[in-house]
């Protein structure tokens, strides 16, 4: 049996499958089982990153008594289904009986990948890493600035996509700046920053019941996020976003300059699904 990923679904799948007389092989990545729903907390510097990720060994150090597990970190870049082979980085490969593929989700720029090095997601720990830089080297640039107008592209951060992990952020990094900044720079004044949150769709948190949605957005609001719905992102780059509102038959279309973006608006599955 080979188990492709560490995530809830991996993890459960080897805890459930160990006490059967099987050998088990889990193949990762990275070596640590990851709690994705607190990434953004890590991004915005809240939490360190050990606070929400564990060694796979030590979470699964039961299992790993019983004597019928194996744990690879490796990437996979390949299976072949017929043959009954998964292709690891390397050259080494793995035969296999029986496959679970629990390989979480990536993200997707619908057809717009050339706005990752732009705005970045959020999934791993090294997308954490990343965003927090940026985000606390908006705020140093900034201050190294005397003229106003240059500043405040530094201070406007933009996220896209209003899902959980899109308000989470917005809302975090409002109160980072709101809250936890305003002691320390000189020169600029945190509270000044602009967190804009844009959603293509009409409501934030779109899959949960308007109620909730309606009271999550007044709460954003109340925190100091410019919620903005109806958006639909056109483009991306290096000094802001481009994106247009549709108004009855009227389409306007409107910049917003930033220097960090963040994307939170999609996921695509594994491309090893496809090989199933």
């Amino acid at each position: 049996m080979v188990i492709v990923g560490c995530g809830f679904g991996g993890i459960e799948a080897v805890r459930i499958l160990s006490k059967a007389p099987v050998e088990i092989t889990l193949v990762d990545r990275t070596n640590h089982h990851l709690f994705q729903p607190l990434l953004y907390q890590v991004a915005t510097a809240g939490l360190s990153a050990p606070a929400i990720s564990a060694p796979i060994r030590h979470t699964l150090r039961t299992e790993m008594k019983r004597g019928n597990l194996t744990i690879l970190q490796a990437e996979v870049i390949g299976i072949d289904a017929r043959a009954k082979h998964v292709r690891l980085d390397g050259g080494q490969s793995l035969a296999y009986d029986h496959l679970i593929v629990a390989a979480g989700a990536t993200h997707s720029y619908f057809g717009h990948d050339e706005w990752a090095q732009h705005a970045p997601g959020l999934k791993t720990l090294d997308d954490a890493f990343k965003i927090r830089a940026r985000v606390i080297g908006a705020f140093e640039r900034a201050e190294r600035l005397t003229d106003p107008a240059a500043r405040e592209p530094w201070m406007t951060f933009v996220v896209i996509g209003a899902g959980p992990t899109g308000v989470e952020m917005a809302g975090t990094m409002t109160e980072m700046a709101q809250h936890t900044l305003p002691q320390e720079f000189r020169r600029i004044d945190s509270t000044h920053t602009r967190v804009v949150l844009l959603e293509g769709s009409e409501r934030v948190l779109g899959a949960f019941v308007p109620e909730l949605s309606e009271r999550a957005r007044e709460q954003l609001v109340k925190l100091g996020v410019d919620v903005r719905t109806g958006c639909k992102v056109t483009g991306i780059d290096a000094d802001g976003v481009e994106y247009e509102v549709r108004e009855g038959d009227a389409v306007k279309r409107f910049r917003l300059p930033s220097k960090t973006v963040i994307w939170a608006a999609g996921v695509a599955g594994s491309t090893l699904g496809k090989a199933l």
